[in-house]
């Protein structure tokens, strides 16, 4: 067989080995025999192992961990753990098939790159589109306005029907230049480089309140440094997301927000008191397909170096958290 397969005593000690088995951590199949299975693992690993096999019911169970080679190399393993029945003679408890996933790992480091490089690629579109909102059509925007505003100036004196229309196409081209401006500074918020994460999602709350009506607070720790460029740009994004998915599913009434520091990391966590939703059945997006959003802020997250995690309890809510490192 191409995978490796062991048979364990309760204390971990290997009574049958194949040579897949030690082909992998390169020692002789003479000398896997009898010894112990911990000779192969990091200290951490070795206790993770112990307490994963003590928990391990009939119906088995899997785990991943690096296995040490002989040569001082390491390995990333999958490792299938079942129960043995003790019919036989030899004391043998535990069955385990390893697998060599380093191929899988490589897969998916290359994927982790290409997902980086689309983020990068996407920010970089929506810098271009924002500028071209911002130097053109709000411009524009704002110059109809202004001869708006001139002509019902000058339809004052008549009065009646024509300066009413007037005034109200003036209200909404101003309306539709502030939104446009509104969507230039989601999609490439320079605020975030020039004031700093704490204001810009500060400010974007309040936004988010006075444009839904959902009643948004933060509370937040005083950094002592900046975070990274790219890490408060994640940081930002992720926090979009989520009140982006607040306004669309959750029928919340209020969402809080918390950023603070913990050890060498920063923790942005979004909580509101919607209605939440199945962890394994992630809310509807439009036409019947299911979102993206909640894989593209677990991917962000990773890009920086950190980690996504989501909780959430039908009919009291949704928490998002990420922990990025602060360096």
């Amino acid at each position: 067989m191409n995978e490796g397969a062991l048979t364990l005593t309760a204390d971990a000690t290997i009574l049958y080995a194949n040579q897949c088995f030690a082909k992998m951590v390169k020692c002789p199949l003479e000398r896997v025999t009898g010894s112990s299975l911990s000779r192969f693992l990091a200290a951490e690993d070795r206790v993770a192992l112990q307490r994963f096999l003590k928990r391990t019911d009939r119906s088995g169970a899997k785990i991943q961990m690096p296995l040490n080679a002989a040569d001082g190399s390491q390995m990333p393993a999958q490792i299938s753990i079942r129960p043995i029945e003790k019919s036989g003679l030899d004391g043998a408890t535990i069955g385990l098939v390893v697998t060599d996933i380093t191929e899988v790992r490589r897969a998916e480091e290359l994927l982790r790159a290409l997902t980086h490089r689309v983020v990068q690629a996407q920010e970089g579109e929506r810098a271009r589109v924002a500028r071209e909102l911002h130097d053109n059509v709000t411009q524009l925007l704002c110059a109809v306005h202004f001869r708006s505003q001139a002509l019902a100036g000058r339809l004052s004196a008549r009065g009646g029907p024509m300066e009413r229309e007037a005034i109200q196409l003036s209200k909404m081209l101003g309306d539709s230049a502030k939104e446009v401006e509104r969507i230039a500074r989601n999609l490439r918020p320079n605020a975030l480089r020039h004031m700093g994460l704490v204001h810009v999602l500060r400010s974007s709350g309040a936004e988010f309140e006075h444009r839904t009506g959902v009643s948004f607070s933060m509370a937040c720790e005083k950094m002592t440094t900046r975070l990274p460029t790219d890490t408060e740009l994640a940081l930002f994004r992720i926090f979009q997301e989520a009140l982006q998915n607040v306004q669309k599913h959750a029928h919340a009434h209020h969402v809080v927000v918390c950023l603070r520091r913990l050890g060498a990391f920063a923790q942005l966590a979004i909580n509101d008191d919607g209605v939440g939703f199945r962890l394994n059945r992630p809310p509807i997006a439009r036409k019947g397909r299911r979102g993206l959003g909640l894989l593209d802020m677990r991917e962000r997250a990773i890009c920086v170096g950190g980690a996504l995690q989501i909780k959430s309890i039908r009919s009291r809510g949704t928490k998002v958290e990420v922990r990025v490192p602060l360096a």
